[in-house]
């Protein structure tokens, strides 16, 4: 029962990783109808900036606020110097862009910072079953997570990222400027996609350290639907929490397997996702 419990709550905070980069994933699905895989790359350098203040600093929370800050501005810097250009040429361009940009953001960050790991503490004492820091990743994903709900449902500005992505074209005509909105989503997704890697990071910080990460945030887009901003929160619970009893039942050289077992299954058999609506779309 003790296994069960520890289990139970290693997966809630795990899951709370993978709802917020997976809610990043959503948010820029539905400005851009395309899948971003940079957004771990955002993640990674946003992170990396919030070591460094906290290195020069001392102080946690600044170097908090400057990754979320410095995240939304390399989402919006990302859209308009790369990623914008490559839409312009289909939906493929923009994919083979993120993955490129992925690459070279570790690679940068290696160059930059060296890929040796860091130490990179806690928001919070993480010590014990029901530790301060896990409670903050849930809190904190949830409260983000309706946040996003509330902007994209009940303010004019959601309805007029939404009315962008679905369509451009008759948005344009009523006066939406699309380019922006587009920006805008993309800003707010690179920043909900910092607040994931400064949950995940600890205790430490190198190069490829949400490469599994991404994995397992994407497998929750998946099931929760790219469409679906609480859906994907919900996945990414339940991803956390399955995914951590194979690793303490079945051990943890299963996990990977297990979560490209779930991606495989739910693409086949819905793939819009458990919660997601409308056709389905390649990319």
């Amino acid at each position: 029962m003790n296994q069960f419990l520890t289990l139970t709550v290693g997966g809630l905070a795990s899951g709370a990783v993978y709802a917020a980069l997976g809610l990043s994933l959503v948010i820029i699905f539905r400005a851009t109808r395309v899948v971003n895989f940079a957004q771990p790359a955002l993640a990674l350098l946003s992170t990396y900036l919030a070591f460094t203040v906290n290195q020069s600093t001392g102080n946690y929370w600044l170097g908090f606020a400057v990754a979320i800050v410095g995240g939304a501005v390399l989402g919006a810097a990302g859209d308009r110097l790369l990623i914008r250009p490559a839409r312009a040429h289909g939906e493929l361009g923009s994919v083979i862009v993120t993955l490129g940009l992925l690459l070279v953001a570790q690679a940068i960050a290696g160059m930059i910072w060296t890929s040796e790991p860091r130490s990179f503490g806690y928001a919070f004492d993480f010590r014990g079953l029901f530790s301060a820091a896990n409670v903050f990743a849930v809190v904190a994903v949830l409260v983000t997570a309706a946040a996003v709900l509330v902007l994209f449902k009940a303010t004019p500005l959601g309805l007029r990222m939404r009315a962008a992505a679905f369509a451009p074209e008759a948005a344009s005509l009523v006066g939406v400027r699309v380019g922006l909105m587009v920006t805008a989503g993309a800003v707010l997704a690179a920043a909900v996609g910092a607040l994931a890697g400064l949950l995940a990071v600890p205790p430490l910080l190198y190069p490829t350290v949400l490469d599994g990460v991404f994995v397992y945030a994407l497998t929750a887009a998946v099931v929760g639907g790219l469409d679906n901003p609480i859906g994907t929160v919900v996945a990414g619970f339940g991803v956390g929490i399955g995914l951590s009893y194979v690793s303490g039942y079945l051990g943890p050289e299963l996990v990977t397997l297990a979560s490209l077992a779930v991606l495989v299954l739910v693409l086949s058999l819905r793939p819009n996702g458990l919660f997601g609506r409308g056709l389905a779309r390649r990319v």
